[in-house]
């Protein structure tokens, strides 16, 4: 029997209030930014991948990934990652936590934070972009309680500061699209 592999929960239940709308639904090269960053774990090796989405249908046919709809999305982020933690089988070693809003990230640069994370699998391994470190992020079981009990609009960021975090630099992650400016930027 094969080890469990690291988990993939996708945060994208937000509304996008400064994008005028959820931004998981956003067109990007041919893909919703959802199904562009659920394929790009799957690609990674990552099972199960979980999305924690809004109140609007997926566009996830044909890949096997788990929805989970978030009616208090509006509390924020926490309330994603805590809905997603819940849905993972008991025995996941590991949860890497992404968002759909950075353009960036690709199954290389996953597979990289894998490895990265495997080196020491109680450690958590954690983007490096702009002087700091952040999501994408792979946070081990251990670090679980800590993520169920963030409250509000707060994600994993303090518990990787406060960690001794693995680093993985991620030159221009700390793009990502906000607002319909930020969108035309990365479409030109």
């Amino acid at each position: 029997m094969k080890p469990p592999r690291t988990a993939a929960i996708i945060l994208a239940a937000g509304s996008g209030r400064r994008m005028g709308g959820p931004k998981a639904l956003l067109w990007v090269e041919g893909d919703t930014l959802l199904r562009r960053a659920a394929r790009t774990a799957l690609e990674a090796g990552c099972a199960p991948v979980v999305a924690v989405i809004g109140a609007w249908p997926p566009d996830l046919d044909g890949l096997d990934v788990q929805t989970v709809p978030n009616p208090g999305a509006g509390e924020g982020m926490a309330s994603s990652l805590r809905l997603g933690l819940a849905a993972l089988p008991p025995d996941t070693p590991a949860a890497l936590i992404l968002a759909v809003d950075q353009p960036a990230v690709d199954a290389v640069l996953l597979r990289g934070l894998l490895a990265l994370a495997a080196r020491d699998p109680e450690r958590p391994a954690a983007c490096a972009y702009a002087d700091t470190i952040g999501i994408p992020a792979v946070l081990p079981r251990r670090l679980f309680p800590d993520l169920l009990a963030l409250r509000g609009d707060r994600g994993a960021k303090a518990i990787l500061l406060r960690e001794d975090t693995a680093p993985l630099p991620f030159p221009g992650g700390e793009a990502d699209l906000d607002t319909p400016a930020d969108l035309d930027g990365f479409r030109r």
